[in-house]
């Protein structure tokens, strides 16, 4: 009788480990992970100079997402963005970054908007050791020296300003003034322009700022228009960009205007109205109209019972920062960890975005992409290169 009430004792215990074992949980699940969830965070100007702009990219990132929810999402866990709204002021971005990884417990930041907005939150990610993936800028600050915890897709401001001025003195022009905004963002461009005009040795005409707040662009163009340049090269958001361009055709000059993929949004196009065709925009990713580009065409297909949906560079943007966010989560393992994710990250080599659009990350680059081009505004309102 002993012996049989030891055997059933064995049996109940047996039963009830194997019945906890598929139930059992990870001894640390990681921040913003459960079982049916990952909870992403985003700060980005949802109002104000940058409303535009941002509702394109992010518009573009959630048609991915959504669809690899659809499917299930990764690893049988679907993504959730908790966004929050800068209005593009710093302070505003760090405060919203606090809460997103301290109080509302995100696993990841993804695509801020912005150069002095994503550089705010850098502190706080390196307090929290909290990835960020795809800020939508192009600072050399967030390449060089690699942060760890920052990944970038997009291309580098840098290149967009040198091969924009390439391009300019290719086709003779060498009268060029620069027109920027006074703040981090505009230095970084700036250096991109004066580099492409070092390569070229070209002097410029003349390099004016203007304030980021007050974004009152009157005086700088006012001595630009006085130098008759033959092209003006910009640096801004979207509003006052289009006030250069409207300052210059007001006052007679029909010189080129060339700015930042920043700008490359339908707001934009409307803000310059009628003045519109001819400006041109440089740019960090394939037309999105294009049907020779394979990454164009996945979203393409899957924005096509969506009527309300603008096929800009900017959403194409969001979808392919949104594909880089899912891949790395992919590879994090069953029970993703920050260090887990890093690591994945860290490990797409020659990873094919679509149409020989190559990504690179390693330990030693977080730059991501190098795709840049020109493109310019027809008179349908449309980027076409």
């Amino acid at each position: 009788m002993t012996k049989l009430i030891k055997q059933i004792c064995i049996s109940v215990a047996l039963t009830g480990l194997l019945y906890a074992l598929p139930h059992a949980q990870p001894s640390a699940i990681a921040q913003g992970v459960t079982a049916n969830e990952i909870l992403i965070g985003q700060t980005a100007g949802y109002t104000g100079i940058v409303a535009g702009p941002v509702a394109e990219t992010i518009a573009g990132a959630r048609l991915y997402i959504d669809s690899i929810n659809a499917n299930g999402g990764v690893r049988g866990r679907k993504i959730r963005l908790e966004t929050m709204d800068d209005a593009f002021d710093p302070k505003k971005s760090a405060e919203n970054a606090r809460i997103l990884i301290k109080e509302k417990k995100v696993f990841a930041l993804f695509l801020n908007r912005g150069t002095p907005t994503t550089e705010a939150v850098l502190p706080i990610i390196k307090e929290t050791g909290t990835p960020l993936i795809a800020p939508s800028t192009g600072a050399m600050v967030f390449h060089k020296p690699v942060n760890p915890l920052v990944f970038n897709v997009r291309s580098t401001y840098f290149g967009e300003g040198e091969k924009a001025i390439a391009q300019l003195v290719n086709q003779g022009v060498k009268k060029i003034a620069i027109i920027h905004v006074d703040d981090s963002f505009g230095k970084d461009c700036l250096a991109g322009y004066l580099s492409g005009l070092k390569t070229a040795g070209v002097q410029p005409l003349g390099v004016f700022a203007y304030d980021r707040v007050k974004a009152d662009v009157s005086e700088a163009v006012a001595k630009a228009i006085a130098l008759d340049p033959q092209a003006i090269v910009t640096v801004g958001a979207t509003k006052p960009v289009a006030a250069i361009v409207k300052a210059f055709r007001a006052k007679g000059s029909y010189a080129p205007v060339v700015t930042m993929s920043n700008v490359s949004a339908q707001s934009f196009v409307k803000e310059l109205g009628e003045l519109g065709p001819g400006v041109i925009v440089m740019q960090v990713f394939p037309d999105p109209r294009k049907v020779s580009s394979p990454l164009a065409r996945e979203m393409q297909a899957l924005a096509e019972n969506k009527k309300d949906f603008q096929f800009s560079h900017l959403a194409l943007e969001g979808f392919a920062a949104a594909k880089v966010l899912v891949e790395g989560l992919k590879r994090a393992g069953k029970n993703p960890t920050r260090e887990s994710f890093i690591a994945g990250l860290e490990g797409m080599k020659n990873y094919d975005l679509g149409g020989g659009l190559t990504l690179n990350y390693s330990a030693e680059d977080h730059t991501g992409l190098s795709f840049v081009e020109a493109s310019i505004i027809n008179k349908k309102g449309l980027f076409t290169q």
